[in-house]
């Protein structure tokens, strides 16, 4: 009987687990619930869009309550926008989009990306806004394009901030069509964002209990209390969005031309031209992903061929400006879009340092070419010589240890004179006697051994 009561009671006991174990298991067996956060600095590039989607599919991978986006960019392509905007609409995770720190931004694209998120928030002293579509270097599109694109524009922005109301589905198509801009406070005001707060944790406490709609299920936020696990950009997600800052790109660029030129105007060191080719490739790299202007790297592309130019045959300095007025251009036009620009600074100082060292080289060319040479037979001309047979007008001069068949066009000139190289044929000197030369025993020349100069030494005669 005893034996029976005590199964009865196990058997109650298993009963008990499984009514409640499923209040128990999130508390202990699943431990404390989550909360993922991405941050997204600068300009939004195909490198951004990779790491959002990377942080979409570890949060529904680790069952995170929450993926807060902390944004704060000027903006970007509209394409990769678009392609971050279906990757937010499609998730399987809650996710809020935070403009953060304060005094952050999200312009332009990044208007569209608060818009997109299940909940947005904003950090004190933030803004949001500014979306109307540009050309390239930040000028109005012709009227044609500028309708087409911007009732695209209008109808997606439109279709994201529906669910905010009224008010907030009319600023938005005024961000578009007008640039329309806002302040966090008047951003909440009109429905656009649902709050401003400080910082995560102060979000994550307001979003507690809050119904989020999602593609497939309704889920209820709980964050109060939730872990937060930051998701940090990996080391290659790091470098290839530093090397993706417009300003990074342009200084690569430069650098990786110039160590190919030095490379090739100095062959055998291989390290200026194996550190120029890997500073090409990777600007390429970036230029690829900021939507380069080709125009603008034709011009400067162009500018260093005219410097080249101006090394090798010197115009006095014209090629170099014009040069310079290429590069110039060409910086300021590099990118088809007003939110990746390169630093005016930059480029005047890039501009200025590399005019002057063009200036150095074209002016160590005149140098050269202005310079008496030194070797082969226009070497020898001014060289002074003693003649060691009489030239009349043929016979042989002595010079520098060696002895050349020499002629004048003058009056006859006598053994012992000194004369002065005035001209080459072949291998016989052209000289003219010294104005203030007198006949002498040639004891200047002595201890020197006399080597033949000329086409045979025969030709020559012998020294009498």
């Amino acid at each position: 009987m005893r034996k029976l009561t005590a199964f009865r009671v196990f058997n109650l006991f298993l009963i008990f687990l499984a009514l409640f174990s499923p209040l128990v298991l999130p508390l202990h067996a699943q431990g404390r619930a989550t909360v993922d956060v991405l941050t997204v600095e600068g300009a939004v590039t195909p490198v951004v869009a990779r790491y959002i989607e990377r942080g979409i599919q570890e949060a529904e991978s680790n069952g995170a309550q929450l993926l807060v986006i902390r944004l704060d960019t000027p903006g970007g392509s509209v394409t990769v926008m678009q392609e971050i905007v279906q990757a937010m609409i499609a998730a399987d995770v809650p996710i809020a989009v935070y403009v953060a720190p304060e005094g952050a931004q999200a312009v332009s694209a990044g208007t569209f990306l608060v818009l997109a998120g299940h909940i947005a928030a904003m950090a004190p002293n933030t803004r949001i806004g500014a979306a109307s579509p540009v050309g390239g270097q930040g000028e109005d599109l012709p009227e044609t394009a500028k309708e087409k694109t911007t009732n695209v524009l209008v109808a997606q922005i439109k279709g994201l901030a529906d669910r905010r109301g009224e008010r907030a589905v009319a600023w938005a198509e005024k961000a578009v069509r007008s640039a329309e801009a806002a302040e966090a406070k008047d951003a909440l005001e009109l429905g656009v964002i649902d709050m401003i707060v400080p910082n995560v944790d102060e979000l994550l406490a307001q979003v507690d209990g809050q119904e989020v709609r999602l593609q497939t299920r309704t889920v209820v936020l709980r964050t109060a209390g939730a872990e937060v696990i930051d998701l940090p950009m990996t080391l290659v997600e790091q470098f290839l969005h530093t090397i993706t800052d417009p300003n990074i790109a342009y200084i690569l660029l430069i650098l990786g031309i110039n160590g190919l030129l030095f490379e090739l105007a100095n062959p055998g060191g291989f390290l200026a031209g194996v550190i120029g080719a890997i500073c090409l490739v990777m600007g390429f790299y970036a230029l690829g992903v900021l939507d380069v202007n080709y125009a603008g790297l034709a011009l400067i592309a162009l500018a260093f061929v005219l410097f080249v130019v101006d090394v090798k045959a010197p115009t006095h300095g014209v090629l170099t400006v014009g040069g310079v007025i290429s590069f110039v251009l060409g910086s300021l036009i590099l990118f088809n879009t007003p939110f990746y620009a390169v630093s005016r600074g930059l480029i005047a100082s890039v501009a200025l340092i590399t005019a002057a060292f063009f200036a150095f080289a074209i002016g160590a060319a005149v140098r050269a070419q202005r310079q008496k040479p030194t070797t082969g037979l226009d070497g020898l001309i001014g060289a002074e010589a003693q003649v060691r047979s009489d030239l009349d007008p043929e016979g042989t001069v002595f010079l520098f240890g060696e002895r050349w068949k020499a002629r004048t066009e003058g009056h006859p000139i006598k053994r012992g004179e000194i004369v002065r190289v005035v001209g080459a044929e072949g291998f016989e000197l052209i000289v003219e006697p010294l104005a203030t030369s007198q006949a002498g025993d040639g004891s200047e020349f002595e201890g020197q051994t006399d080597v033949v100069r000329g086409p045979t030494s025969e030709a020559l005669g012998q020294e009498s």
